[in-house]
């Protein structure tokens, strides 16, 4: 195959002497070589092959080019396809293919580079041979100290100008062709305005990462072999899943996937495997190590830890499953690589929506430090974007890197909560789309990370308030019915992001994954608090050996004060828990001088009306 770059140039080589190449420029791309065989036929091999000698081989076996020379600053020059004795000749140097080589090099000053131009010029005007010269790392001209580059740059647009074209003739028809220069950019701007404008013998490529035909090429190419071991419908299966996995990768990551799955003894039916390893940059699976019991019996485990909310709990539960046999956004593509689950949790202040978070990092990972979590009242101002994925290239931080991006590098396998969402400015917004759709986010360093095995949840308290007046007023209250306190944060969701942000795609990307938790009614703050109580008896004896006994009816006066304002939720049973009985109960035990395997009851509760104060027995 021919890409359509490369038809570019054979296109316009009569007419123009000087190519600018930029865009993908440092990676591996596809070429078909023919060679005769004994009897005269044609033979065609798909070969895969670097920029160099992708054009080195396109001008020999397109345009009959006698050869084709590399030139690197500060390096010199190699011969990178063609007859060496000639260009040994016309350059007056002894090139090889194996290194760069220049004689100049021990007497010249390595800031300069007008000697090299000397050189590049007898190839271009030399009319005893068709040649070509590839000026490489050409973007890296600019980043070094160079006395004469000005006058380097100056000379090679005066060549490209006055630059003679040789005569040819095939088949009885005459044509011309430059001994052709190619610049190679990484980008267009790389070189100065002036060299581009206005002039008629330069013609500017892009060349662009490579699409699914090209991706398939290259796998194809190196796995021939390996793909004839197996039957046609599986060749293709493979082939679909490597092209469409790969997707804005480059040629030459491709290559190395095909490394990581030979290294790693991956068969190829189980390519995403390889594919996962390289992006992740990890080759265990915690997915994969998950116990099928446990996943089952989600929602008991997760109800453990977040009381009184089961439809939430159900949902999670259900995208843990889902996520455990990658079927998450399934039914859209076969290949898709979406995060493994979302989940938007909207309701009430302390009610367990960043403790659902946790307790789903707990389950899956069977550790809380697999949770991330960002405050996004932290970023809401304009630029705050820029602390998520880092700042661009010649600002302040560009070297440190962006705190989502790292963290999703460092640890792929995780949760990460995005808490009150709304409350981020509009532009991240944006990001999370990304997230959400592609799966990836490219940092400000060019690094690109992945999420595809990342639980990603959102919490939110749209719809508890709204302003009215200049006064903050409750919408929804313990009072009202669950379908009721619903039905109005689901319209007050709707409203923020279709209306007041107008980014309704983010809610369609969400789906059907928002969750709205009820408010803390009495009989869950009593198994709240019930949860809380043990947790502290646990930890006294846990860490120091001391056995605490509370008396039913001090439990059941500690109950009654903790519980007697749910409008903080969990929260607030266990600030007032903290308040009316834990900083007492330290107190206590200083009084008491407690020690190790000491027990401590409790056996009354009394008030001053300012703080509470315990009483018990050793």
């Amino acid at each position: 195959m021919i890409q359509k770059w490369q038809k570019e140039i054979l296109k316009f080589l009569p007419v123009k002497s000087q190519f600018i190449l930029s865009g993908n420029v440092y990676d591996f791309y596809p070429f078909v070589e023919k060679r005769k065989n004994e009897n005269g036929e044609i033979i065609e091999t798909n070969v895969v092959l670097n920029l160099e000698s992708n054009i080195a081989s396109l001008l020999e076996q397109e345009e009959n080019y006698d050869f084709t020379v590399s030139y690197v600053p500060q390096y010199g020059f190699r011969l990178i396809k063609g007859n060496i004795e000639k260009a040994k000749e016309i350059s007056g140097i002894n090139l090889s293919k194996e290194q760069f080589s220049n004689q100049r090099a021990g007497h010249i000053p390595r800031n300069e580079i007008t000697p090299d131009f000397e050189i590049i010029e007898k190839l271009t005007n030399s009319r005893e041979v068709h040649c070509a010269t590839i000026i490489y790392f050409a973007s890296r001209l600019f980043n070094l100290e160079l006395n004469d580059l000005q006058h380097f740059l100056y000379r090679l647009f005066k060549l490209s100008l006055e630059a003679s074209p040789l005569a040819f003739t095939e088949r009885n028809e005459t044509y011309s062709k430059y001994n052709t220069i190619f610049i190679v950019l990484e980008n267009n701007n790389d070189l100065p305005h002036w060299y581009t404008m206005s002039n008629p013998k330069v013609k500017t490529i892009f060349i662009p990462k490579p699409d699914n035909e090209v991706r398939k090429f290259i796998i194809e190419a190196r796995l021939k072999k390996d793909l004839s071991n197996y039957e046609e419908e599986t060749r293709k299966e493979i082939l679909n899943t490597f092209v469409d996995q790969t997707a804005n990768l480059y040629g030459n990551e491709i290559l190395s996937i095909i490394q990581i799955a030979k290294k790693e003894n991956v068969e190829l039916p189980h390519i995403a495997d390889a594919i996962r390893m390289y992006k992740i940059g990890v080759t265990e699976n915690p997915w994969e190590k998950l116990n099928k019991e446990k996943i089952f019996n989600a929602e008991k485990t997760l109800e453990k830890r977040v009381i009184g909310q089961t439809k939430a709990v159900k949902q999670a539960a259900n995208i843990v499953r889902r996520a455990f046999y990658n079927l998450s956004g399934a039914q859209f593509s076969k290949f898709t690589q979406r995060p493994k689950g979302v989940l938007f949790l909207a309701g009430p202040t302390g009610v367990g929506k960043t403790e659902l978070a946790k307790a789903i990092a707990e389950l899956i990972f069977g550790s809380e430090t697999a949770y991330i979590r960002f405050d996004m009242s932290e970023f809401a101002h304009e630029h705050s974007d820029q602390r998520l994925v880092g700042a661009p290239p010649g600002y302040v931080g560009y070297d440190v890197g962006g705190e989502l991006t790292n963290a999703i590098k460092q640890q792929p396998f995780s949760v990460i909560l995005f808490d009150e969402i709304e409350k981020a400015h509009p532009k991240i917004m944006d990001i999370f789309l990304q997230i959400l759709d592609d799966r990836r986010l490219t940092s400000g360093r060019g690094e690109t990370v992945y999420f595809s095995e990342a639980i990603i949840i959102f919490t939110s308290n749209l719809g508890i308030y709204e302003m009215s007046g200049g006064q903050k007023i409750q919408r929804v209250s313990p009072e009202m019915k669950y379908e009721d306190i619903q039905r109005n944060i689901l319209e007050a969701i709707e409203d923020h992001f279709k209306y007041k942000l107008g980014r309704p795609e983010i809610l369609n990307r969400i789906g059907n994954n928002i969750v709205v938790f009820d408010f803390i009614r009495k009989d869950v703050a009593e198994k709240i608090f019930n949860k809380m109580l043990n947790n502290v008896i646990e930890k006294l004896h846990m860490d120091k050996k001391i056995e605490l006994k509370i008396e039913d009816t001090v439990t059941e006066k500690i109950k009654e004060l903790c519980i007697q304002d749910l409008s903080m939720g969990g929260r607030g049973i266990g600030n007032k828990l903290e308040e009316v009985f834990i900083n007492p109960l330290s107190l206590l035990m200083l009084e008491l001088e407690a020690k190790q395997g000491d027990t401590i009851l409790v056996t009354s509760l009394t008030s001053d009306g300012i703080s509470w104060r315990l009483e018990g027995t050793k």
